[in-house]
Formats: structure tokens, C-alpha cells, sequence
């Protein structure tokens, strides 16, 4: 994971992509949404990891969100990425009521990212919001 994640290791992408076809074969969703990385995060890794294995599993991305720019989350303690304030901002004109998003994020550690991405997008009108992530 450290290779594909902080080193740049594209390819990768490839072996995780069969687990992501696997899991979601029979899942229904209106959109799958990469977990976003920032600007000065995604300039600095090359390429966003939750978006290469959607695309490298032959899916389509639907951009919903952004994130603002935070210290790595890594660097972080679990008390202060379970506290952390609100991440995301909504991008997009896609009426989002009564759908249904899949997040796709790499890593899951104590769940932040995806309850803020989650509660943004029910805020905004999605009725249901699950999430697929590649480790634990």
C-alpha cells in the first residue's frame, strides 16, 4: 500500500482493481465518487489512488467533491483526525436527491474522511451513501 499510495507505484493499481470489480459487481449505485485528494496533495503524489482504482477497474469517476487543502492526515493523531472539522466542498450541478453514492477511498483508518464526504453529500440531498475501501 505504501508503494501505491506515497510513492507514486501506478501500476499497482492494476491488482487492487480485480477486488474492486469483485466487490461491487452486483452493488447498485447512481455514482462512484473517489475521495478526493487536494491540489497540493495530489501535485505531490501524481495521481489520486481512490480515482485509479475506479478507473483501472473499467468504472467512471463522478466528481462530486473537493477538499480543502490539511495537513497529511498521517501525520495525525487518532483524536485529531476524528475531530478534525469539514474537508469537502460539493463541485458539481448533478442533482443528487434520492441517489445513491458509492465513496471510494484507499485506506481506512477511524473513518473520518468518509463520514464528512458522507454527511456533505446527504446534506445535499443523496439518500443513501456506502463506501468501498481498499484496506484497513
Amino acid at each position: 500500500m505504501a508503494k501505491f499510495k506515497f510513492r507514486g507505484d501506478f501500476v499497482l493499481a492494476e491488482i487492487f482493481a480485480e477486488d474492486l470489480c469483485q466487490a461491487l459487481q452486483s452493488f447498485q449505485y447512481d455514482y462512484i465518487v473517489p475521495i478526493p485528494l487536494s491540489e497540493e496533495r495530489l501535485y505531490e503524489r501524481g495521481f489520486n489512488q481512490a480515482e485509479a482504482l475506479i478507473t483501472t477497474a473499467g468504472f467512471k469517476p463522478i466528481h462530486l467533491l473537493s477538499r480543502v487543502h490539511t495537513e497529511k492526515q498521517s501525520k495525525k493523531s487518532r483524536s485529531e483526525r476524528i475531530h478534525v472539522q469539514q474537508v469537502f466542498g460539493l463541485e458539481t450541478d448533478l442533482n443528487l436527491n434520492s441517489k445513491t453514492i458509492l465513496l471510494i477511498d484507499d485506506i481506512y483508518t477511524t473513518g473520518s474522511t468518509l463520514r464528512h464526504a458522507a454527511k456533505l453529500l446527504k446534506e445535499n440531498g443523496a439518500a443513501k451513501v456506502y463506501s468501498f475501501t481498499l484496506a484497513r
